[in-house]
Order: structure tokens, then sequence, then C-alpha cells
């Protein structure tokens, strides 16, 4: 892998890049509570619009609660509901807070996350359980969440905010995603990517030059 030179900012994904994520688990978890063929309406790739709207922010979690009971023709408690959503998330690599804190010193650092309020809860929670801590500052200058925000990637809007509010230039940032459509999103407005296929974040940075 060639060094990469001439960054100073990097965009970093959330799931599969900062917190280890099975979308399988979900997709068998909803299937679980009678959703056939779950894959076709949540995927890593793809989603219906039930989704879309959650992580925008233009839906609650009642409304998500109550599209899934739609989805799966069944009254299901909110907390079975929320026990399969919930099932992708696992836990944050071991040595993650120390490998955000060290690239925090030298670049300006970014978190951009097509996440939820639902999902927000939970890996807060487990960040705090890891490392006595559920504040993104120690390891982010700014955060940038779908459903705060109101967009998700990969529409190119989201990537030019970022670029806008914080003075970025687009050939001095680096945008880390484990998703290649959000990876082509951030590539056509001229933004340096890399495609992290293998949830090693650590590895990555070292190989490159930038830890």
């Amino acid at each position: 892998m060639e060094k990469l030179e001439g960054i100073k900012n990097i965009i970093f994904d959330l799931g599969g890049v900062i917190i280890n994520i099975d979308y399988t688990l979900t997709i068998k978890a909803f299937e679980s509570l009678g959703i056939k063929n779950a894959s076709l309406f949540f995927s890593q790739h793809s989603q219906i619009k039930l989704f879309d709207d959650l992580e925008t922010g233009k839906i609650g979690s009642k409304a998500f609660f109550d599209g899934i009971r739609e989805l799966c023709g069944k009254h299901l408690p909110d907390n079975d509901i929320k026990f399969a959503w919930n099932a992708m998330l696992l836990d944050f690599p071991e040595d993650m807070d120390n490998v955000l804190k060290k690239v925090k010193k030298h670049y300006k650092t970014f978190l951009l996350s097509n996440t939820n309020a639902i999902h927000y809860e939970d890996y807060m929670q487990r960040m705090f359980t890891q490392f006595n801590t559920n504040n993104m500052s120690l390891w982010f200058d700014e955060v940038y969440l779908s459903h705060i925000i109101g967009m998700r990637k990969p529409n190119k809007e989201v990537f030019e905010l970022i670029l806008k509010e914080n003075n970025l230039k687009a050939n001095e940032t680096l945008f880390i995603d484990d998703s290649f459509q959000h990876i082509e999103g951030a590539s056509k407005l001229g933004i340096h990517t890399h495609w992290l296929k293998d949830n090693n974040l650590h590895r990555f940075l070292l190989k490159s030059g930038l830890l």
C-alpha cells in the first residue's frame, strides 16, 4: 500500500470502521420476528424508505417500530424490535480509543455516520462500558450523524456540508468507509477515499503512514 501524503483531515465512518458490526445478525433477527426475506428490506447496500426515514430523523422510534410491525404483520413488543435492530452492533476494537486519540493529535478528525437514535443509545453505552467515556470529542473534532443533520451518505450534500463548515479542501481530506457506495459518493467531490474491507482500521492507518 502506498503512503498517503498531503492529508490533513480524516473523515471516519462508524459501523465497520470504528465499531464492529454484522448486518446479517439484524437480518436474521428480523426474520426470526416474522419478516420474510428481510435482506430485501435492509442490508449494507440498500434499504427501504422506512430505514432511510429513521436514519435522516424524519421519523422517531415509535413510527419505526410501527413500520416494522406492519412489515411482519405481527403485534411485536417495542423491545423485541429494538433488540433485533441493535443486533448488528458488536464491540469496539480494544485499541480503538488509543488509535483515534493518536490520529487526532496530527489530523483534523471527523465522524460521518448513517445512524439513528436507537443505535446511538446502544453504541454510546458500549463506548462507555469499554472505555469509561462516551465523549466522542476525545476522538473527533466534529461529529456528523445522519439522524441529526437530516442527510445521509452517499449523497454529495453531506460531504459538501463537512467540507464547507470546516473549511476543508477535498484534496487534503481522506474518507474511510466500509461501504463502496459511500466511497463513490465522496470520490465524486475529489475527496481521497479508502474502502475498508477488513474492519482493521489500525492496520490501514499504519500501512498508509497515517499513524
